[in-house]
């Protein structure tokens, strides 16, 4: 353990602790698989918020990096390249949206839709300037930045960074007459996550999404779905949104979008959305970067080519399935879609944060959200002999947590 506590507490010197990590310390990846700095191998359950659907390091995506960076990687939008069209028609064509504005990371592609919302309901639906308002959910997260903090439920994220922006009202998650209730003239968008990630990994009631989309497009709302986490195969399918509908007014992606390598985002919509752009209403040096392009463009196919969302779904239920027949008083439920799966654990008989930290001192690598939840999302492309593994090494935990409680066994 000399590596890694010496490179934790000098990273604890130069680095801000804005977060928690588990003290561990990652050299190495591929495929599911991770290694530290004491060559110890590691099951990758968390893929990095799902930006390594594909997987660490996948071929093929090292291969464009490679041969992109050695030829053209950054210009800015100054100018135009050869790569971001056929990146971002691919883009529209799989998203089922009309046009993007290519971003580098998730928070910044949320602020892009904040930006289209409030132009296209003054340009468009004529808006009195200044009082177009948002509706979000509780339990949202978009990202950190301090416009998207000012509408978050949880008080630890804006506490402290006042003053906040306004313009936003918050309804209940999964709860459609709230939305129908909140709506007034001044209503230009519903932003919201199809299934939320940082929440818990909540799963709203069937038939929410689709109704909420009724109910949008009946007072002219803008429906606008954040899938930086559930998009790209994740759930299951290519977008969480198509369990129940065609396609929103506005999509927000990212995370998956870079194939684990690179940070790529955007933000998509409809043709009268977007077209309301024009130059310098928005912008960054980085957006739409010919290497980023360039590895969008690959990681969309490789996507597609093999089967990701297929994988995800098909592995998912096995998982999922293994989950629930897991007979245990620390878990107090089971929830998710595709390889995207929260474990409720039982506040008063175990701590989360220490079943994760006992899973890693066994090789499965996974982390807790809101305290209680622990998070299953590995890349895509994991097996269901490797899902095996991770949940011998859970099940055991769970049973050695217990066996400190009481002489009663975890059983199957």
């Amino acid at each position: 353990m000399a590596k890694t506590d010496q490179y934790i507490a000098f990273e604890k010197q130069v680095t801000a602790q804005n977060y928690a990590p588990l003290p561990v310390v990652l050299t190495k990846g591929e495929g599911v698989y991770v290694w530290d700095v004491e060559e110890r191998c590691y099951t990758d359950m968390m893929s990095a918020y799902s930006a390594v659907s594909h997987g660490h390091c996948h071929p093929r995506l090292l291969r464009v990096l490679q041969e992109q960076a050695s030829q053209l990687c950054i210009t800015s939008r100054a100018f135009y390249s050869d790569t971001l069209a056929p990146f971002l028609d691919k883009l529209c064509q799989v998203s089922k949206m009309d046009m993007a504005l290519p971003m580098n990371t998730g928070a910044e592609a949320v602020e892009t839709a904040i930006k289209a919302a409030r132009l296209w309901g003054y340009k468009h639906k004529n808006i009195e300037h200044g009082k177009a308002e948002i509706i979000v959910a509780s339990n949202n997260f978009h990202g950190r930045t301090t416009t998207i903090v000012s509408f978050s439920s949880q008080e630890e994220y804006k506490h402290d960074f006042a003053p906040l922006s306004t313009g936003f009202v918050s309804i209940e998650f999964g709860d459609a007459k709230a939305l129908e209730e909140a709506i007034t003239e001044n209503t230009c968008a519903f932003l919201v996550e199809p299934m939320q990630g940082e929440g818990g990994i909540i799963i709203p009631p069937a038939g929410w999404l689709k109704e909420v989309q009724q109910i949008c497009q009946r007072h002219n709302v803008l429906l606008i779905l954040d899938e930086v986490q559930t998009g790209l195969g994740r759930t299951g399918k290519m977008f969480a949104f198509e369990h129940e509908i065609d396609a929103p007014d506005g999509l927000v992606v990212g995370k998956a979008l870079g194939g684990g390598v690179y940070p790529v985002s955007a933000f998509l919509g409809k043709k009268e959305v977007m077209e309301l752009f024009t130059p310098g209403s928005h912008g960054s040096t980085f957006g739409g970067n010919p290497l980023a392009a360039a590895i969008g463009l690959e990681a969309l196919k490789i996507i597609e080519e093999e089967g990701l969302a297929f994988l995800s779904r098909q592995q998912g239920n096995y998982l999922m399935d293994k989950l629930n027949a897991i007979d245990s008083p620390m878990i107090k439920e089971v929830r998710g879609k595709g390889l995207w799966i929260g474990v409720v654990i039982d506040k008063q008989l175990a701590n989360a944060h220490d079943i994760c930290l006992a899973m890693m001192q066994k090789g499965v690598l996974a982390k807790e959200t809101h305290g209680n939840v622990i998070r299953f999302a590995p890349p895509l492309t994991i097996t269901p002999e490797q899902l095996d593994s991770v949940l011998f090494v859970f099940k055991e935990v769970l049973s050695e947590i217990q066996g400190g409680r009481s002489d009663q066994e975890v059983s199957i």
